[in-house]
């Protein structure tokens, strides 16, 4: 064996330049697939970097709940078994009762993102994400600190002096990695904390393996102080009714999570009921109808399972970005080695003769077979080695979770190792085996090369093959750049261009309810002073963002029963925001500077609520709501889309700001010219309006309204680039393929113009020859392409699978490069010399 390594390495590096062709193509295939399963890898498999990650259990709970007011949800869960839905948070109160009738477990642990705070650093203030646990939280997942220490449940308690860890990147971007940072006091939501430790760099968090870590991360005894403004009074953690936060926990030696759940389901049936029943009695009869509370007998049921990935399951979107990213890769490794495989396959015919002598010397076919094959798997070795470098760097061109970076773990090693293989025996068995299939007689005669019948149906075959697969991604990616055109060509009801958001939450600065809309008044005026804006407006939250806010709709006049009730998305806006958006009333007016706190409360609605509510008569003059929250609708806007391209503009109210409290608002500045090169100034206007109000999300409409098509965006990207790879490859091998055939058929060609072929017949003979190559790969390509663009079909937007104009792009590409690839050797043919060519070996 040592032997045939030796030889083959010595073989290898005879022929550097082929050896460095069939390298790169390895590489670049291998290394896909490596970027592709480092990504599954981390979502699918990577547990939590705590200690004993298998010992830790998630509490759930799946089914109907109608013993809550409200609730907040951070991330995806799937439906379980029944295919019922399953929440992740519980309230507080219902927290505290498990850990007081907890028999199973060591510990038992809270926790939640906290969203965007303001954090304030020698008077230098920036928004940062922040995280609340409860204090017991790092001793529970065996967590330390890098510098300094964890929270400790000492430090989740009322009285306690306030503090505060961070992540390590977050100690890096912030402090530039100071060890000093440890006793630093900064100003969180102008509370004083101090900084007691930084994680560790592989620690990101119990919510999921593969995440970003919050910057902040803060003790749930400081969430009232560090939520003013947010959250009306009491606190959330005496809310029985309000379900915020996760729950995990880990196993006491021997337990189960089927005794976890045994142990806290009445538990947790019997302190839902008491929450919601308490919450009941306090409501009018009049609040008791309209509450979203109708059958408090609806509890769902807890369910406790496996902690060890995080509390979320992977999403949808993530899956399907697996799914399609897969297949293709997979293609883009087939036809890398298809393409191997001819190289092999023409190397192999050129090295017949020293075959032909070993085998006359004795040497069997198997040993030469295994010759070959070692030389195969040796280059796929190297290729695997370089692909791994390849891979580590392509994850990070990797969608959303999927591009974080993963451990070289011994799945991924594993991996590469089972793919090197495959790839060394399939594109190497096939050329070995055809290379010592000889006639050592008839090989080792001078005239044997000079003759067509040496022509090689397989090496055809397998550019046929190549042509196929890089069509199929040609069209795919043709698919995905004209949904994406589509997307672009929307009508969004509104006008995307030159508006810059930023958004402003002045609770972080403790500014009061009262204090807000004044605020906004302010920056409104500082803003519309900049030179070059048109216009400014604010709202929350603001158009084809990741928010949609809904609520129940009541129309004055109209009978309901127990239960019964209508739902409207709806948004608050400026007076200005409707003109800043350019979007057009159809009926009615807009809000005005007279629409103030103290006047009557109006709405507007857009056509979908106006058509859905109040098919058949006038909805201006019409009510909403009850008592003193009753808005009058004073008109009707052209619909526009909220939070999605795909789908129509729902049914959406609009309500005026002076006349509603918000926690933030997103400020909408249309500009006559390039938004961004306004940013600055926008800033300065804020600053002197209040230095310590951060601009949170700084961005334009277009790039918000862009990232609504984000997965999209990546397909065409990744169809495009892939495709791009494998239309090189396949006719790199037509190239190949056509050169050595014309190297091989040189005493044919001259043969030819010999008897009174012209060149122009010699080029027409040799191009017929490879575009029969290619429409024989393109007619197999589309068959293919129609039956995987099913796969995607739901993928697309305003096209069908099977798009003509895709198809037809994708064609015109595949011929004109492929002419090109067979015009030079044929044009090389051509110009044979008739006397040098009869004299050809």
């Amino acid at each position: 064996m040592l032997s045939d390594l030796r030889l083959a390495t010595r073989m290898l590096l005879q022929a550097k330049g082929w050896t460095a062709v069939v390298l790169v193509s390895l590489a670049l295939g291998i290394g896909a697939n490596t970027a592709l399963f480092s990504a599954i890898n981390g979502l699918l498999f990577k547990k939590l970097a705590v200690r004993d990650p298998d010992s830790l259990v998630r509490l759930r709970y799946a089914g109907p709940n109608q013993v809550r007011t409200d609730v907040l949800s951070y991330g995806f869960t799937a439906p379980d078994a029944r295919g019922r839905p399953v929440e992740p948070t519980f309230s507080y109160p219902m927290y505290r009762q498990f850990l007081a009738d907890n028999r199973t477990m060591t510990d038992l642990m809270a926790f939640a993102p906290f969203g965007r705070v303001n954090v304030v650093v020698n008077g230098d203030a920036e928004v940062a994400s922040a995280f609340i646990s409860s204090g017991n939280y790092y001793q529970a997942l065996g967590v330390t600190a890098r510098i300094g220490r964890t929270m400790t449940p000492d430090d989740d308690r009322p009285a306690a002096a306030p503090v505060a860890v961070i992540s390590h990147t977050y100690w890096m971007s912030r402090f530039g990695g100071n060890p000093g940072v440890v006793g630093t006091r900064v100003a969180v939501n102008n509370v004083p904390v101090t900084i007691v430790g930084v994680l560790p760099p592989t620690f990101t968090g119990a919510t999921q393996a593969v995440d970003d870590p919050p910057d902040v991360s803060l003790p749930i005894a400081l969430e009232q102080q560090l939520n003013p403004g947010l959250t009306t009074p009491p606190s959330l953690v005496t809310r029985p009714t309000f379900w915020w936060l996760l729950v995990m926990g880990r196993l006491k030696p021997g337990a189960t999570a089927a005794q976890v759940q045994g142990n806290l389901a009445g538990v947790f049936q019997h302190t839902a009921r008491a929450g919601i029943d308490a919450y009941l009695s306090s409501l009018s009869p009049q609040e008791r109808a309209r509450s979203f509370v109708q059958d408090p007998s609806q509890i769902p049921d807890l369910q406790v399972d496996s902690g060890s990935r995080g509390i979320y399951d992977v999403s949808p979107t993530d899956m399907r970005a697996v799914t399609v990213l897969t297949a293709v890769v997979s293609l883009v490794l087939l036809i890398v080695c298809a393409n191997i495989a001819n190289l092999l396959l023409s190397r192999a015919t050129a090295r017949q003769k020293e075959l032909s002598v070993r085998l006359a010397l004795g040497a069997t076919r198997a040993r030469l077979v295994r010759q070959l094959l070692t030389e195969s798997l040796l280059l796929a070795a190297m290729g695997g080695a370089l692909g791994i470098l390849v891979g580590r760097w392509g994850q990070q061109l990797l969608p959303g979770t999927m591009g974080h970076a993963s451990p070289l773990d011994w799945r991924v090693l594993a991996f590469v190792i089972i793919v090197t293989s495959m790839t060394g025996v399939v594109f190497g068995i096939a050329p070995a085996l055809r290379a010592t299939r000889t006639d050592v007689n008839v090989a080792l005669k001078e005239q044997s090369r000079t003759v067509a019948g040496s022509r090689s149906l397989f090496g055809r075959s397998l550019v046929a093959a190549q042509v196929a697969i890089s069509l199929v991604l040609l069209i795919g990616a043709g698919l995905f750049l004209r949904t994406l055109e589509n997307l672009r060509h929307v009508d969004f009801g509104f006008n995307p261009r030159n508006v810059v958001l930023f958004q402003v939450s002045p609770a972080l600065n403790r500014y009061d309810a009262e204090q807000q809309n004044p605020l906004y008044d302010r920056i409104g005026e500082r803003l519309r002073a900049i030179a070059g804006v048109r216009a400014v407006a604010w709202s929350n939250p603001a158009l084809m963002t990741a928010r949609r806010f809904s609520g129940s709709l009541f129309i004055q006049g109209r009978p309901y029963t127990p239960g019964q009730r209508d739902t409207i998305s709806h948004m608050t806006v400026s007076p200005s925001f409707f003109e800043t958006m350019e979007m057009p009333l159809v009926a009615g007016r807009g809000f005005t500077p007279r629409d103030t706190p103290d006047g009557p409360r109006v709405a507007v609605i857009n056509e979908a609520a106006a058509r859905k509510y109040f098919p058949n008569e006038n909805p201006i003059g019409r009510r909403l709501g009850e008592g003193t929250r009753q808005q009058e609708i004073v008109g009707i806007l052209r619909d526009a889309k909220y939070n999605s391209v795909r789908d129509a503009a729902v049914p959406t109210a609009y309500a005026p700001y002076a006349q509603n409290r918000q926690g933030s608002a997103t400020f909408e500045v249309r500009t006559a010219g390039d938004p961004l090169a306004s940013v600055a100034a926008i800033r300065d206007a804020v600053r002197q309006v209040d230095p310590n109000l951060p601009l949170i999300n700084v961005t334009t409409q277009l790039d918000e309204v862009e990232r609504r098509f984000l997965q999209e965006k990546v397909f065409a990207q990744a169809y495009t680039l892939f495709g791009g790879l494998a239309l090189i490859v396949a006719s790199v091998g037509l190239f190949g393929l056509m050169s050595y055939s014309v190297a091989r058929r040189t005493n044919e060609i001259g043969i030819r113009m010999a008897l009174g072929a012209q060149r122009q017949d010699v080029l027409r003979l040799v191009m017929r020859e490879s575009m029969t190559l290619v429409v024989a790969g393109i007619v197999i390509g589309l068959g293919g392409a129609v039956a995987a663009n099913r796969l995607i079909a739901n993928l697309l937007f305003g096209l069908a699978p099977a798009d003509p104009t895709a198809m037809a792009g994708a064609m015109i590409v595949m011929m004109l490069v492929s002419a090109l690839a067979g015009y030079v050797p044929a044009r090389r043919a051509s110009r044979i010399d008739p006397l040098v060519a009869l004299r050809y070996e």
